[in-house]
C-alpha cells in the first residue's frame, strides 16, 4: 500500500521545497498516530479484527471484575512518537516499550520474569487500512492545492 502511496504521489512531491515536505509529513504523522491511538483503544487490528484476549489467569483479576484495557499506556504520545523528514514520516514506539510493542506486534517469545518464558500472540499494533491510505492521498493532494 505503501509503495502505491509513493508511486502516485512522488511526481508531485518533488515540485514542493523540503519545509512544505517536511511540514507535510509532521501533518500525515500526526493523523497516524491518532488513528493507530484510536485502533489500539478499540483492540482491533488494522484490517478490523479484534485483538486475541487475554489468556485467564489465576493471578490475574477475579472473574467478572474490568480490568484495565490492554495497552492503554502504551497508546500515550509518551510512548508513541512520531519523526517527520523531508522524505518521511515515521511513528513508533520509544524506549524499552519499543520492545515490548515489538513482541506483540510480531508475536514473538518473551521473558514474563525470571525463569518463565511465553509466547505473546500476534496484535498489530501499528499499520495501515485502506482508510488510512485514503487520508494519506486526502491530505497530500490537499496540501498541494493550497
Amino acid at each position: 500500500m505503501a509503495s502505491q502511496i509513493e508511486t502516485e504521489l512522488t511526481g508531485l512531491l518533488a515540485r514542493v521545497s523540503p519545509t512544505e515536505r517536511r511540514k507535510l509529513a509532521r501533518e500525515l504523522a500526526a493523523r497516524l498516530r491518532q488513528r493507530n491511538q484510536a485502533r489500539i483503544a478499540a483492540q482491533t487490528e488494522p484490517d478490523g479484527t479484534p485483538f486475541e484476549a487475554r489468556k485467564p489467569s489465576r493471578f490475574r483479576a477475579k472473574s467478572g471484575t474490568i480490568r484495565r484495557a490492554m495497552f492503554s499506556k502504551l497508546r500515550t504520545a509518551r510512548w508513541l512518537k512520531t519523526g517527520a523528514t523531508p522524505d518521511a514520516a515515521t511513528v513508533g514506539f520509544v524506549s524499552k516499550v519499543g520492545r515490548i510493542a515489538a513482541v506483540h506486534q510480531y508475536g514473538l517469545r518473551d521473558r514474563v520474569r525470571p525463569g518463565i518464558d511465553t509466547t505473546y500472540p500476534r496484535r498489530q499494533l501499528l499499520g495501515f487500512a485502506q482508510p488510512d491510505v485514503e487520508e494519506i492521498t486526502d491530505t497530500v493532494l490537499e496540501h498541494l492545492t493550497k
